[in-house]
């Protein structure tokens, strides 16, 4: 069977394109999805916690060693299910910052100010906060304020307060500083990932055909053309063309990796794993950027207070019967209900620092610890330090070769500096002297600059935010121009958080699908 348009993977971009190109009825669609249909837990939104560490659920790569990590593998998570990451994370919806955009501006790709994204920013959203000149009201997606509250919320924006970290109403409005509980994609109790919000409303239409348990593993191409692509299913391969264009919305991690397996990129390293170049493309598989955040821990001292103690024995039951009659508490929490944004220094046009609030201290990966506590996670908003993704051979199910290279750049750890500091100044601030107790990462013996950064690399993550494998722009790394129509290829766009040159400021699943609300918008143009 032919398609039109062949949609090569259905996460957070998948789904958006899938709706949209369907919508006028005048294409054939096809959405070509590695993972299953969906999972059982996905709705609820803790359920986040567990999917991290689902194999059903999640493809569960890990980075190599590096310097930057003190040579551990760092887990990076990906959605193995339609709608991808956006079925299993944690929900936080941030834009970013205009100067985000209006950077990818500057760096040579028209059209993608923030003036220029907004509208999509605001099509793709239902919001019932916030100005009408920046917030949408009547899209797919539902935004909200989650309902939290109660005394160590209270504490910790006094504490910010006194610090000089005022409360922002919007942070997805005109200014992003301040401190505020979290929006979030959840709407009456229930996670919004792209899947619910996009693809099931246009599930049903007759020129939509959705394949699961499909992994595309070649793109076909003729003459300097992507006419089609190559599946594995059940170990057998398929073939499928596309009259008009194949768009490859695989992710950070697997859209490079498809690339190179059909030839595309780097020709040193496609012919060094026994691969025939089709087009040479250096910048395929670099640029890899994400958001590197250290846990700081702290006791407390009040019974209560945190989920340690709400959510365990009888409490987790009181907790589970209000979120199935009031779609409220610990099950309906998206990641970090509370975050603030911050500046390291005078002088800055915006924040640069990232920190974001868990009520609660976990152990083993998922599980909520005995001991009553919170977390506290800081990052660089804007990382420069930059890495890679290639494959390891020609064999399309090995999980490709993922290097960070965490903390190379200077500015990086100089601003993760400033970071942890201000949230120890934000902790030991008056507001929170009964309600914080110890310290217990990194801990009150750890106060240099080197031993702050000797525990970073010993410690800290990601905030699971993988960017700019396929990257817009004109420059010889870039990958797709501001159309998002790969260099050199014709019939072929990546659409996905691949194509970011730079990293938002903040959560990178809303910018996502706005990209692909944007995309969407100029693939019809294009064929109208």
């Amino acid at each position: 069977m032919n398609f039109d348009f062949i949609i090569v993977g259905g996460g957070s971009a998948g789904c958006v394109l899938a709706n949209r190109l369907s919508e006028n009825g005048l294409y054939k669609i096809l959405l070509l999805e590695a993972g299953k249909k969906g999972n059982i837990w996905s709705s609820i939104p803790i359920s986040f916690a567990t999917l991290m560490n689902n194999p059903k659920a999640n493809w569960l790569y890990k980075s190599e060693p590096d310097k930057g990590s003190n040579f551990r593998r760092i887990e990076i998570p990906r959605g193995k299910l339609i709608g991808g990451s956006s079925s299993i994370n944690g929900m936080v919806f941030v834009r970013g910052q205009s100067h985000d955009y209006d950077h990818w501006s500057q760096l040579g790709n028209i059209g993608w100010s923030f003036q220029e994204v907004l509208p999509f920013f605001k099509k793709m959203e239902a919001s019932t906060f916030g100005h009408d000149k920046f917030r949408g009201r009547n899209g797919p997606l539902h935004v909200i304020h989650p309902k939290e509250k109660g005394p160590l919320y209270d504490a910790m924006f006094a504490a910010a307060h006194e610090i000089g970290i005022q409360k922002n109403r919007d942070y997805n409005g005109e200014l992003q500083d301040g401190v505020a509980m979290t929006q979030a994609t959840i709407s009456r109790g229930k996670r919004q990932s792209t899947a619910v919000a996009y693809l099931k409303p246009a599930s049903n239409r007759k020129n939509l055909t959705i394949l699961t348990d499909c992994y595309a593993t070649k793109l076909i191409l003729k003459d300097k053309k992507c006419i089609g692509v190559e599946y594995l299913k059940n170990n057998t391969t398929y073939k499928l063309l596309a009259g008009k264009e194949v768009i490859v919305c695989s992710g950070t991690i697997n859209s490079p990796q498809l690339l190179e397996l059909s030839g595309i990129g780097d020709g040193e390293i496609i012919k060094n794993k026994g691969i025939a170049v089709e087009h040479n493309l250096p910048g395929v598989g670099q640029n890899l950027r994400d958001h590197y955040a250290p846990r700081m821990k702290w006791a407390i001292q009040k019974k209560g207070y945190t989920y340690n103690d709400k959510a365990r024995g009888l409490g987790l039951i009181w907790q589970v019967a209000q979120y199935i009659f009031l779609r409220k508490g610990f099950l309906s929490l998206p990641a970090a209900p509370m975050r603030a944004y911050v500046r390291s220094r005078e002088g800055l046009l915006s924040p640069d620092i990232g920190i974001s609030v868990n009520p609660f201290l976990i152990t083993d990966g998922v599980k909520l610890a005995k001991e009553s506590g919170f977390t506290m996670a800081v990052h660089v908003l804007r990382s420069e330090s930059t890495g890679t993704i290639h494959i390891r051979d020609s064999n399309p199910l090995t999980s490709p070769e993922i290097k960070f290279n965490f903390l190379s750049n200077e500015a990086d750890c100089t601003t993760l500096l400033k970071g942890m500091r201000v949230v120890r100044d934000w902790i030991q601030s008056d507001a929170m002297k009964d309600i914080a107790g110890a310290e217990l990462a990194p801990g009150k013996n750890i106060n240099s600059d080197e031993e702050f950064l000797d525990w970073v690399r010993d410690n800290a993550e990601t905030t699971y935010h993988p960017v700019g494998t396929c990257k817009m722009g004109t420059d010889s790394n870039s990958v797709v121009d501001c159309q998002l129509r790969v260099h050199g290829i014709g019939g072929l766009r990546i659409v996905d958080a691949s194509i970011m040159p730079t990293l938002t400021s903040g959560n990178t699943n809303a910018p996502t699908i706005m990209i692909a609300e944007k995309a969407s918008s100029m693939i019809l143009e294009a064929n109208s």
